[in-house]
């Protein structure tokens, strides 16, 4: 499950989507998410966050009154971008007070990617050196930084749990955050994830304590069809609630309103989904 393997498929699958990829490009097309029912008046801004490693830019959102859950948010391979900025307006308007990382922030400032950019050869040059930073220590240690920031927040109801959602390369990033503060993150939600099987992060399961939603792409299934199962076992074992499915009918990036694959319908169904995981914070 992971932005390179899935490269070819979903190039494969754009070939008929041409006219819409060029539009992409051109107009850095992004969907038009939903307002949820009785949305809140929010109120965000950009931040500065003083890790061990750095100065991490992000972007901060929450109801523009009152103390709520905090989520803190691992983007994809694209990084923090206008796209990024709507999903957390959305979250917040139903109720969270939501943290949007520059994940690559040791290398350079968000966004730095050109409007309807593809996962092509240029990017991945770029972006492999950025990427070889985030170790598992180093992301540990970011996520320790982020967890404290966000309860250090006026708008942050400390009282409930904080969640954790990623996408594509976030997802291990997610439950990496839940592993370092089990104490503070009780919900956790990953879409279209990258390696959440790998064996370094099964070992790190058991010292979670969150309820999890695992949304999975259909072509990311296709390639590792195991790695549900493993998952399943693994959360299972430590009593922690786990809704794990495949998509039917997605691609590898599907919920990204920016996204070439974006599939509404299902990005929908996953975010009603990611609402019900946080209900419990």
């Amino acid at each position: 499950m992971c932005d390179e393997l899935t490269a070819a498929d979903n190039a494969h699958f754009l070939m008929s989507r041409r006219e819409f990829g060029a539009g992409a490009a051109a107009a850095g097309m992004v969907a038009l998410l939903p307002v949820p029912a009785n949305a809140a008046e929010i109120k965000g801004s950009d931040v500065i966050i003083t890790t061990p490693d750095g100065s991490c830019d992000a972007y901060f959102v929450a109801p523009a009154t009152g103390k709520h859950p905090a989520v803190i948010v691992w983007p994809d391979i694209f990084g923090l971008r206008p796209a990024f900025r709507d999903m957390a307006d959305r979250l917040a308007r139903s109720g969270y007070a939501v943290l949007t990382v520059n994940q690559f922030y040791r290398s350079t400032k968000a966004p730095f990617v050109k409007p309807g950019q593809g996962f092509d050869d240029a990017l991945k040059a770029q972006v492999g050196p950025w990427r070889a930073l985030l170790t598992p220590d180093a992301t540990t240690r970011d996520a320790k930084a982020f967890v404290a920031w966000v309860d250090g927040q006026k708008q942050v109801d400390r009282k409930r749990g904080i969640g954790s959602t990623g996408y594509c390369m976030g997802g291990p990033m997610v439950m990496y955050t839940a592993a370092a503060a089990p104490a503070r993150v009780h919900g956790g939600a990953t879409f279209h994830g990258g390696g959440l099987a790998a064996d370094g992060l099964i070992a790190l399961v058991p010292s979670m304590k969150a309820r999890w939603l695992i949304a999975i792409a259909e072509n990311d299934d296709g390639r590792a069809p195991g790695d549900k199962d493993k998952l399943k076992a693994a959360f299972a074992a430590s009593n922690q609630p786990a809704e794990i499915e495949v998509y039917k009918g997605t691609m590898h990036g599907w919920c990204p309103p920016d996204s070439q694959v974006y599939n509404a319908d299902q990005a929908n169904k996953a975010w009603d989904r990611l609402l019900e995981t946080f209900k419990t914070l």
